[in-house]
């Protein structure tokens, strides 16, 4: 099979993607610890039963922040492929997807500190 997405079938591009879904929770912690935290999150919103908007939001910061893990972990595999050994500008490159991750799970933090103080009226 091609590893070349473009100009391939829908299905063929899904399978692809799906390939790297399972490479990421074989193989990168974070990831995996992410995609827990949205499994939280779910059972949260499903035990909390809050207004539709809520869903929308937790739902799309939790894909931001998987985005941005897949992102990341892809820059860091293509950077150690193409140059194995320390460079300071594959560093900053690295850096700046791992800084990618920070922002947005601080920003998922504080949707969630939102959540529950309108859930809990903390």
């Amino acid at each position: 099979m091609s590893s070349q997405v473009k100009n391939q079938p829908f299905h063929r591009r899904v399978r692809f993607a799906i390939a790297g879904l399972l490479t990421a929770l074989r193989g990168e912690n974070s990831f995996r610890a992410h995609v827990a935290a949205a499994l939280v999150v779910f059972g949260l919103l499903a035990w909390r039963r809050p207004p539709l908007i809520w869903w929308a939001v937790l739902i799309i910061t939790m894909m931001v922040v998987l985005a941005a893990e897949l992102v990341n972990t892809a820059v860091e595999h293509l950077a150690d492929h193409l140059h194995p050994d320390q460079h300071p500008k594959i560093k900053v490159v690295k850096d700046c997807a791992a800084a990618a991750v920070l922002i947005a799970s601080i920003g998922a933090v504080g949707v969630a500190i939102a959540f529950l103080i309108d859930q809990f009226k903390l």
